[in-house]
């Protein structure tokens, strides 16, 4: 039963013409029993008329305005032809509610003005002489008030259906849209841990290779030395690879984050460490803070930690071998100020500019994204009396 059910839904119009072929044999037998009574009506032109108007029924689906039309150019010919209304008829109510339904909006105007005037047309062509005009008139209201019912009916369903159609559309426009946003999502979780990755290897992996070239200068000279440099490369190598363990923890399910396995993001306390490493390895830091220090929303203090390691990093990378850095930690009311300085060669014009044409200089690139997620601003290029010189102001209220 439900297969034939939803192949009757498939097939609207089979289900037309069925009802179409019912109403001919209804109209057919009438016009029969009764071609005594109709008086002048011609046998000739009743068959047309009936197949016209059963054929409405079976493709008004289909084709709802042409149906509208042809119905009205059949009712014409009725009245010209002297053909009365018979059961064949009904397709004159059903193509107005069809139309009101489905059909253009100039068809459903043409509908219900045909509608609402083919009673008083029908009763001008085959007055009732039996009846008083007032009751002619309120025969003509009587017939009228179904074609306005069916039009009513039929615009109904065509408002109901655009609502439905217009609620579906937006559902599905806020379904994109989430998709969209969960994309937009993804892409800068990506970028933040691209971030987070470049700054964690390119600091210890260059502390690292520091102490290698020390380790393998003084290995036979100076075996103490060595030994020293080589514990600060396996301390650096634990502390890299427990970064690089919580960044990806966040690519992973929760089954290692809740054992403690991750290490907390680095905050402002944590410079003072990075400096002593930076110190160990051989490069001379000066460390000062200014202010009185305070807790500073998480966003700041992790901005400030990456952006004074990538600026000791690129001191070691290009400040040469002699180089010296100083780093400055300000307190404002309204802000965190971080200063980093060296006196080395300074790094080459193209990087700090442009990001380099060979795809290095991201760790500058990095910085400036960073400051700007939080609503802050960097300024980064050589000294006047030579070395490199990074300058950042954190806010800290996120800007709107």
């Amino acid at each position: 039963m439900q297969r034939l059910y939803d192949f009757l839904r498939r097939h609207p119009t089979w289900v037309d013409s069925l009802w179409a072929v019912f109403l001919l044999g209804i109209s057919l037998v009438r016009e029969t029993a009764h071609q005594e009574a109709v008086g002048t009506d011609s046998p000739v032109a009743i068959v047309p008329v009936v197949l016209l108007l059963c054929l409405v029924i079976a493709l008004r689906r289909r084709m709802p305005e042409m149906m509208l039309l042809l119905t009205i150019a059949v009712g014409a010919a009725q009245l010209v032809l002297n053909v009365t209304t018979g059961p064949a008829d009904f397709a004159m109510l059903v193509i107005v509610y069809t139309v009101a339904a489905t059909g253009a909006r100039w068809a459903s105007r043409l509908a219900l003005a045909v509608g609402l005037g083919a009673a008083a047309l029908a009763h001008l062509r085959w007055p009732n002489e039996q009846s008083s005009a007032l009751g002619n008139l309120a025969e003509v209201v009587f017939l009228t008030v179904p074609f306005a019912l069916a039009w009513v009916l039929g615009d109904s369903i065509r408002t109901r259906r655009a609502y439905f159609a217009q609620l579906e559309e937006r559902a599905a426009r806020l379904e994109k849209e989430r998709e969209a946003q969960a994309k937009v999502a993804v892409a800068a979780e990506r970028a933040r841990i691209a971030r987070e990755l470049h700054d964690v290897v390119a600091h210890n992996v260059s502390v690292m290779v520091v102490q290698a070239d020390g380790a393998a200068y003084v290995l036979d000279a100076a075996p103490d030395q060595a030994k020293k440099a080589l514990e600060t490369i396996s301390s650096t190598g634990r502390q890299a690879l427990a970064e690089m363990r919580r960044l990806l923890g966040v690519l992973r399910t929760g089954e290692h984050q809740e054992s403690g396995e991750y290490v907390p993001q680095p905050d402002v306390e944590q410079i003072d460490d990075l400096v002593e490493q930076c110190r160990s390895s051989g490069l001379p830091v000066d460390f000062r803070v200014e202010g009185t220090p305070r807790p500073l929303p998480s966003g700041v203090e992790l901005t400030a930690y990456r952006i004074v390691q990538e600026a000791l990093t690129n001191t070691r990378k290009h400040g040469g071998p002699n180089a010296g850095a100083s780093v400055r930690l300000v307190y404002f009311d309204d802000g965190l100020g971080l200063l980093v300085e060296d006196d080395g060669k300074g790094a080459p014009h193209e990087l700090y500019e442009e990001g380099g044409a060979d795809g290095h200089g991201h760790g500058l690139i990095g910085m400036r994204e960073r400051v700007g997620m939080v609503g802050g601003t960097l300024d980064a290029g050589p000294r006047p009396g030579g070395g490199f010189r990074i300058s950042a102001l954190l806010p800290l209220k996120p800007a709107h």
